[in-house]
C-alpha cells in the first residue's frame, strides 16, 4: 500500500471515530437535560398514562370478542 493510500484511511478513521464520540456526548447531554426538564418528566407521565388507556382498551375489546363469539356459538348450538 502507497502511504498516501494509509493517510486517507487513518484520517477517515480518526473521524468516524470523533464522530461517534461527539454523538454519544450528545445522546448523554441530551438525555441528562430530559430528566431535568419539567415538560419532559409531564410528557413522560402523559404517555405512561395513554399507554395504560391503551391497555384497558386492548382488554375491553378481547372480552368483547370473546364475548360475542361465546353468543354466536350460543346460537349455532340451538
Amino acid at each position: 500500500m502507497q502511504s498516501s493510500h494509509i493517510t486517507a484511511i487513518v484520517i477517515v478513521m480518526i473521524v468516524m471515530i470523533a464522530s461517534i464520540l461527539r454523538a454519544k456526548y450528545k445522546s448523554e447531554r441530551r438525555s441528562a437535560a430530559d430528566r431535568d426538564d419539567p415538560e419532559a418528566q409531564r410528557l413522560r407521565e402523559e404517555v405512561r398514562l395513554l399507554r395504560e388507556r391503551l391497555q384497558v382498551l386492548e382488554r375491553i375489546t378481547i372480552e368483547k370478542e370473546n364475548s360475542l363469539e361465546r353468543e354466536i356459538e350460543s346460537l349455532r348450538d340451538r
